[in-house]
């Protein structure tokens, strides 16, 4: 029998840059749950309250609770997280939090946080203040262009690389893939025209702000499809209208395919618990 180690003499396995990102949605096994007395419960729901704790006060950590929408799931998860032991740890202990078989696993997503491939390098929007805006590199003006270009694009991709997940009420999580259908190959198109069909899907991302908050994950080789997306809105209609506007933009007309489509509320513990368990 191999050693038992104990976590704190692990390793941690932590990415190059970005976190691990788990979605865990689970169904409630009401059954399990009504053979347990008030005061099993009552203890059941405390061990939950102080395991959300436990991983929320973790370094570099954000655990979001939700109640599910339709009987695709009851509860779920989303965990971000740099060392994948913590992600596997965690998630273990939450799906065992309220006892042995309460939680049934309805749906489960990797994915980790990554950059855009398709962003403007910086040596292009040299060339763009010098033929576009007509400043001359160098100049006073040229470079304070360029400082404020580099801001935001350091803002974008700590965004992007470390989220910082709202709190707002409505979320949705799908995965998607690019097609590689004879004639409609995403990977067979070379990079500049996938870089110009991604900046008209960006464009039109960007006419939500304020609206949605999202965040696009990576998952190739690591799940069943390519990217997760999550989308936070505190209305259903504007996480309907941006799915609805993207399916006429050629990137997802063209070459998108879609998962499943997962509803959840963030609600305040007591009243998340109340639904979720009855």
């Amino acid at each position: 029998m191999p050693e038992h180690i104990p976590p704190t003499a692990i390793k941690p396995l932590s990415p190059l840059e970005g976190w691990h990102v788990l979605h865990l949605f689970f169904h409630i096994n009401h059954s399990q749950w009504s053979l347990l007395d008030d005061a099993e419960k009552a203890e059941a729901k405390m061990n939950y309250v102080k395991l959300v704790q436990t991983i929320r006060t973790h370094p570099d950590t954000q655990l979001i609770t939700f109640s599910m929408i339709g009987p695709k799931s009851d509860l779920g998860f989303m965990l971000l997280t740099p060392d994948l032991h913590d992600a596997d740890r965690f998630s273990k202990q939450l799906g065992q939090v309220f006892g042995p078989d309460v939680l049934i696993p309805a749906y489960s997503y990797l994915s980790m946080t990554e950059l855009s491939e398709y962003t403007t390098p910086e040596s292009e929007f040299k060339l763009q203040l010098v033929n576009e805006e007509k400043l001359e590199e160098g100049s006073e003006a040229f470079e304070a262009r360029l400082g404020e270009w580099r801001a935001r694009m350091a803002k974008y991709n700590k965004d992007r690389l470390y989220p910082n997940m709202p709190d707002w009420q409505v979320m949705c999580f799908y995965n998607m893939n690019k097609r590689r259908n004879v004639g409609q190959n995403w990977y067979a198109a070379s990079f500049d025209e996938r870089r110009q069909l991604m900046a008209g899907h960006a464009r039109v991302g960007r006419t939500w702000a304020g609206k949605i908050r999202q965040l696009i994950t990576g998952s190739t080789g690591l799940d069943a499809a390519e990217w997760g997306v999550t989308l936070f809105a505190h209305d259903t209609h504007h996480i309907k209208g941006i799915v609805y506007e993207m399916r006429f933009d050629e990137v997802s007309a063209q070459y998108a395919e879609f998962g499943d489509f997962y509803i959840g509320l963030q609600l305040p513990t007591d009243e998340l618990l109340t639904r979720v368990l009855g």
